[in-house]
């Protein structure tokens, strides 16, 4: 009980010197049950010794630093399989930063004339066009190093290209 009650004194001064320096006062009293210990903060109306006012900051220190990146380090694998008027792809994305990915969207641009019918590992938005696909139960975590599998099955219509570009959370990867 004893260390109790010199914790409770010693973060009472603590508040009390923090009020005396904000120009208010603060309350002192301990819960029922416990003795404070005698306060080492000095009474009300003691001079405190004043700290040394803060420098304006030097061009240097007011430079923001840059944010942390909201992307991903990454490189997808594409390799599609087609026959008459219909193709499968499949798509690797690889981690290749240090930090692990969750809850994971890739954007990319369908080729005109396919449309999405059916996909595994992912549910893909909208079905043509500029398509975003997002993670799907044990397939929403990729650690740094690691690889995923996803894919989906299309219609073309003669169109059997591969998309462009891809895009994790916002951030362009590199194609593999």
């Amino acid at each position: 009980m004893r260390l109790k009650s010199s914790l409770l004194g010693v973060a009472a001064a603590a508040v009390t010197l923090a009020a005396a320096i904000d120009g208010a006062s603060a309350s002192t009293t301990a819960p029922a049950g416990m003795t404070p210990s005698p306060s080492t903060a000095p009474p009300p109306g003691t001079a405190l010794p004043s700290s040394p006012t803060p420098s304006s900051p030097t061009p240097s220190d007011s430079t923001p630093s840059s944010p942390p990146p909201t992307g991903a380090a990454c490189t997808v694998r594409y390799s599609v399989y087609t026959w008459d008027t219909g193709l499968t792809s499949s798509i690797t994305i690889t981690n290749t930063g240090v930090t692990t990915i969750t809850s994971w969207r890739l954007a990319f641009p369908l080729p005109a004339g396919q449309r999405i019918t059916a996909g595994w590992n992912a549910v893909y938005s909208p079905s043509s066009g500029n398509v975003t696909a997002r993670g799907l139960d044990d397939h929403v975590i990729i650690g740094p190093g690691a690889s995923i599998a996803i894919g989906f099955v299309a219609e073309h219509t003669g169109g059997t290209g591969s998309p462009s570009s891809f895009t994790l959370n916002g951030t362009s990867c590199s194609l593999g």
